[in-house]
């Protein structure tokens, strides 16, 4: 089969590999559309590796195989799935292997395209507004007002942010955007309190309008799905302790550390015995929902650009990732239009 490896340099290798083979719990999947992902290039920058790894995680197509032990899927089920990272045999290829728990079924009505932008980024959302941050689950949602500030409402993670956190019934959502804020104006309900406040105004800026959005009411939780360029300190100088913060990297640096949370991003680790649950059954609880949701019409994908070339596109794909270009939108390839593939 065709498989990519991006290297330290984002340089994207294709090269024949053998199909993997299924283990335990796991799936073998026949990728139509693969996702791209901001973390597909800052990984291999940031683990200086020359000899490149296959780092896509957000996979749609159908069931090849299965491993022993896996009951809800078979051969020929069209279904998505998140790919652990830093785990062999990603998406970056014609087949790839994700445990049964991060797989779903994908309704017919939903296009492969669509189904591609939802595994990390909704699975990322949701382990940080529920396991992280513990607000109210979707099927036991709050009844009373509880504010979150939403840092990069625009981004993948953000837009899913928003969409559970309505499901949950949390408002007011302060949501801080910028160029991608038209996007975030489709997923808020201003009737609930939800705002959008610009971060290109400056973090003065964003402080003041953050504290006179929550109406003087203290805010105690927040999710950054940006990570950088001063979000996490600006959080930090308006939310009111005891506070919790999810971010998507850790902060360099932290005032009150038995009051924030910090997240990175894997839900690839085995339960542990005697521990409330872990993320890999909430993956398999979580991941079922979605599905559900995506047929009955009550929870949909992000916004995508399908970029042509197949696998032969991906450098160029992440290469306007870390430019920066990307903004409300998720970047995805068909498989099926790599040179030297015939489908």
């Amino acid at each position: 089969m065709k498989e990519a490896f991006v290297d330290e340099n984002v340089k994207v290798t294709v090269r024949d590999s053998d199909i993997p083979v299924p283990k335990e719990g796991e799936v073998l999947i026949k990728v139509v559309v693969v996702g791209t992902n901001p973390k597909d290039w800052k990984i291999p920058k940031m683990l200086g590796n020359s000899n490149g790894s296959n780092e896509g995680d957000d996979v749609s197509g159908y069931i090849e195989t299965v491993g022993e032990g896996v009951v809800g899927f078979k051969k020929g089920d069209k279904v998505a799935a998140f790919h652990p990272m830093f785990a062999p045999h990603g998406g970056y290829a014609e087949y790839a292997i994700a445990p049964e728990y991060t797989t779903f079924h994908v309704p017919t009505k939903t296009s492969f395209e669509e189904a591609a932008t939802i595994p990390l980024a909704a699975l990322t959302a949701a382990l940080g507004l529920y396991q992280r941050l513990k607000l109210p689950l979707p099927w036991n949602p709050t009844s009373e007002p509880l504010p979150l500030v939403v840092y990069g409402g625009a981004s993948a993670v953000g837009g899913f942010v928003i969409k559970l956190a309505k499901l949950s019934n949390i408002h007011p959502l302060i949501v801080v955007a910028g160029k991608g804020s038209s996007f975030v104006e489709t997923l808020i309900d201003p009737s609930k309190g939800d705002t959008i406040i610009d971060y290109r105004e400056g973090d003065e800026a964003v402080r003041t309008k953050i504290k006179e959005a929550s109406g003087g009411n203290p805010i105690h939780y927040a999710y950054d799905a940006v990570s950088e360029k001063g979000s996490y300190q600006n959080l930090d100088a308006v939310l009111s302790a005891p506070y919790k913060i999810t971010t998507l990297q850790g902060p360099k640096e932290n005032k009150s550390p038995e009051d924030v949370s910090t997240f990175v991003g894997s839900v690839h680790r085995p339960p542990t015995e005697g521990k409330t649950i872990e993320d890999s059954e909430f993956g398999a609880i979580f991941f079922p929902f979605l599905g559900r949701g995506l047929a009955q019409g009550w929870f949909s994908g992000h916004p995508y650009e399908v970029r042509p070339g197949g696998l032969g596109g991906i450098q160029g794909a992440l290469e306007d990732l870390f430019a920066g270009k990307a903004s409300a939108v998720k970047y995805v390839l068909r498989i099926g239009e790599t040179e030297g593939i015939t489908r």
